[in-house]
């Protein structure tokens, strides 16, 4: 699967540096879409190979257009990776009109209407859409409902443009790791104790991760207990709920989500 182009959106740092690092090793051509353009130039300075920049918001539709244009210019496109984001903690009462607006805008809108806009360069080369969700897509979190609520949005979405492509050839793929080491993590630093979060590395999340987009598989999950987790959730929810709930009543976790930070990327 070398050789092929691929879009990755909030590409500035994170898991999103990380993916381009690993499809620069893969053989891959990029192009590095994302708002900073001084951490896409950090990202791109991480590559061995030249890679393009498009600083650009995707929740915008001047940003979608730079995004096209930069397409165009490339020749097309292969792959579409949505891994743009935003992660929002803490109690639901604690949640603002603009953190949910931009939750919303970042995490669900935005792959939404980028998918659409890039399906023509993606139906011509019979292309492939890669979302990235969370396992948080599959088990809600307390704590983390809003960012839950987004990513159940996106597995959905994936699921459905999934039946809607196949016969056009496009693959769609959600990749769902856990928590990650990323800047994000900073906005719920205060949960990861008393919840027993473990944080993966970025960079391991990218090769298991593009193993799974270079098979063109339909989905994949950490290679770890919550691989477990999402099929008893699956199966039995009533079983997480009594858990999770119990979790959410701890007093240490309760006084944890009170510090509830700005939004953060993911």
């Amino acid at each position: 699967m070398s050789g092929k182009t691929v879009l990755i959106t909030g590409a500035g740092a994170g898991i999103g540096r990380a993916l381009a690092i690993e499809a620069d090793r893969l053989g891959h051509s990029l192009i590095l879409a994302g708002r900073r353009a001084e951490t896409l130039r950090e990202t791109a300075n991480a590559l061995p190979r030249p890679a393009r920049i498009v600083e650009a918001d995707v929740t915008t539709p001047e940003g979608r257009r730079a995004i096209r244009e930069a397409v165009a210019k490339a020749g097309g496109l292969d792959i579409l990776i949505n891994n743009a984001g935003k992660l929002v903690s803490g109690g639901i009462e604690a949640l603002t009109d603009p953190e949910l607006d931009a939750l919303v805008a970042t995490n669900i809108a935005a792959p939404v209407a980028l998918t659409r806009d890039l399906l023509p360069a993606l139906t011509a080369r019979r292309g492939q859409v890669v979302n990235i969700g969370s396992v948080f897509g599959d088990i809600a979190f307390p704590y983390f409902a809003p960012y839950s609520a987004s990513k159940f949005a996106l597995r959905g979405f994936s699921e459905a443009l999934r039946r809607e492509l196949a016969p056009r050839g496009i693959a769609v793929t959600y990749i769902a790791p856990r928590a990650t080491r990323t800047a994000a993590a900073d906005n719920f630093g205060a949960l990861v104790g008393p919840m027993a979060m473990t944080l993966d590395d970025p960079a391991a999340v990218a090769r298991h991760a593009w193993r799974a987009i270079s098979a063109r598989r339909r989905e994949q999950f950490p290679p770890s207990r919550e691989r477990f987790f999402v099929a008893l959730q699956r199966l039995r929810p009533q079983l997480i709920d009594r858990a999770l709930a119990k979790l959410a009543g701890d007093p240490a976790v309760v006084a944890a989500a009170r510090r509830n930070p700005e939004a953060g990327e993911t």
